[in-house]
């Protein structure tokens, strides 16, 4: 897939026109695949239906065989208005020439990313952020207030990025830029919390028969498909629901990691014989790590505190030359039914003493664990100083965790997880790791069909007591042994603290207290010292703040900030 870029002149004539492109690693560069024409519309964007043929059932008309689908989504839209792009199912980033207007369309969760910036005459907009950098009449720097978000989540969680002046357009949502520089915005989706009271095992049935229909959806056509493969019970379902759908061989991949960690490979192995894939197990040195990671960096528009990037981008390359194209993943499980962060949100709410909306949202910051209560010993006192009358960090969580669309709170939870960490963390790497190296990432529990489902399903029956996501397991009870489906989620254990302390030690020391980092003046380096020793914290989490920091050293010295 190549990355493209558009632009909006004040001309009251202009339409969507491309001004410059960059292939993506290992993908074709820009080309007419990514034009698309509907009567008077025409759109530049990326778009992969998985339900095209109901799609065009819906438009009733008489459309070319080989339309694409691009140009099937945007005949919908001319028929239907929004309501054509919500009825769609897929992965699809559009700006779309209507008039005078650039309308900017991203798919109902996030799968594909949109940005947008504003320069003295004219709107640009591109599907990532390089493009827009290298605009010349674009003048952008540094956004401090997204450093500080980026520590506390380890991704960016709304419409802002790391380059001031430049934002993200958000998933379900039209965005009509004018030339006259003014905007607006309207929602074509949003998750609903609808009551349904049946009993458990009906909603599990009719999981059931949505996550059969979304796996399907996403297999490809005679051909081989890949699915990542931890063990766990989210990338376990999957691989069963693919094995049992698909006519083709279905390839399973699974990490390991060298060293004493603690890994997953006696699960993921079973899930795999049980359901009889051509499994392979890549073993992801520190070396190899410490050798990929400013690269692997430099491929995403926004740095993810997540160690497992390197690893995420091997796995996609080893089923690239699989003869793969397609793979599919488990992302999606905790934020849509219930995971593991909401437990520690249920017990502050138990036992919380501050009645207020921000004591709420306050303590939805500390349950990421990052760098949040560091930040006044972690920021240099010039930042700080700079930071004084930005916008609290609460305001990009509060909207979903307060009164509005959920009355349920782990409703509410779930919501705000698949705003922020789905949209611009999970399905963002998806996107990005597995374009580059040539194969598409497809997430079946990220299914709007699914995601609607899941807010019907009574709470109680999503977290029972302390079992997490229980009716996402009762719905695939009968796919997978006992053992995958009642085991408590673990996480993959990435050894972070060896590889800074072993093959990072060097580049991590050289990265963050070197010239150009005491340059740009973010952080205190007597605190990025004494988390090198080990000091700092009661428990050992140094490791991975250390990682969010080096992360985005890496970042801004890729994007030239």
């Amino acid at each position: 897939m190549g990355r493209w870029c558009a632009a909006l002149t004040a001309d009251p004539a202009a339409t969507v026109r491309a001004v410059g492109f960059e292939p993506a690693a290992g993908a074709r560069g820009f080309g007419a695949d990514e034009v698309f024409t509907a009567g008077e519309l025409r759109a530049v964007g990326t778009v992969t239906l998985f339900d095209a043929d109901r799609l065009r059932a819906s438009l009733g008309a008489d459309l070319p065989p080989d339309c694409r689908d691009g140009d099937l989504l945007l005949h919908a839209y001319a028929r239907f208005g929004l309501d054509g792009i919500a009825r769609a199912e897929g992965m699809f980033a559009l700006a779309i020439a209507e008039g005078p207007d650039l309308l900017l369309i991203r798919d109902h969760v996030g799968a594909r990313t949109l940005f947008y910036a504003k320069s003295r005459s004219e709107w640009l907009v591109s599907d990532s952020l390089r493009p827009l950098t290298r605009w010349p009449a674009l003048r952008t720097g540094l956004h401090l207030p997204a450093v500080r978000a980026f520590l506390t989540f380890a991704y960016l969680p709304g419409r802002e990025t790391l380059l001031r002046g430049v934002f993200e357009a958000l998933p379900g949502r039209c965005l009509r830029l004018r030339p006259d520089g003014t905007s607006d915005e309207r929602v074509f989706w949003e998750p609903t919390e609808i009551e349904d009271d049946r009993p458990a095992a009906e909603h599990a049935l009719a999981l059931r028969a949505l996550l059969e229909e979304a796996t399907r959806r996403r297999l490809p056509t005679g051909e081989p498909v890949g699915v990542l493969l931890s063990g766990g019970i989210d990338s376990s379902l999957v691989t069963a629901l693919a094995a049992k759908n698909h006519d083709q061989t279905v390839c399973s991949y699974s990490i390991a990691f060298t060293g004493t960690t603690p890994n997953e490979l006696a699960y993921s192995g079973l899930v795999a014989a049980h359901c009889h894939t051509a499994h392979r197990v890549l073993t992801v040195p520190g070396e190899t790590v410490a050798a990929r990671l400013a690269d692997t960096v430099a491929l995403l528009d926004c740095p993810v505190g997540d160690p497992l990037t390197v690893p995420n981008l091997m796995l996609a390359e080893a089923a690239a030359a699989d003869g793969v194209r397609a793979v599919l993943n488990g992302e999606g499980g905790d934020p849509v039914f219930g995971g593991p962060k909401n437990l520690p949100m249920l017990i502050f709410e138990l036992t919380r003493t501050d009645p207020s909306p921000a004591a709420r949202a306050m303590a939805y910051l500390d349950s990421y664990r990052k760098c949040y209560s560091d930040l006044p010993v972690l920021l240099s006192p010039d930042v700080l100083a700079e930071l004084i009358d930005a916008p609290p960090l609460t305001d990009q969580v509060a909207p979903y965790l307060g009164p509005g669309h959920m009355t349920s709170l782990l409703n509410r939870l779930l919501h705000t997880n698949l705003r922020t960490k789905g949209a611009h963390h999970i399905l963002t790497k998806v996107e990005r790791l597995t374009a580059a190296a040539g194969v598409q990432g497809r997430s079946p529990l990220f299914d709007r069909a699914v995601i609607d489902h899941a807010f019907r399903v009574p709470p109680r029956q999503k977290l029972a007591g302390a079992t997490e996501k229980w009716i996402l397991k009762e719905a695939v009870r009968d796919l997978l042994p006992a053992t995958i489906v009642d085991r408590p989620k673990s996480g993959m254990r990435v050894p972070v603290q060896q590889w800074l302390s072993g093959p990072l030690r060097e580049l991590g020391h050289d990265l963050l207290l070197g010239r150009s980092a005491r340059a740009r003046g973010l952080f205190r380096e007597d605190t990025l010292r004494a988390w090198m020793r080990g000091e700092g914290a009661l428990l050992p989490r140094q490791g991975g703040k250390l990682w969010l920091v080096l992360s985005l050293e890496l970042w801004l010295r890729a994007f030239e900030v």
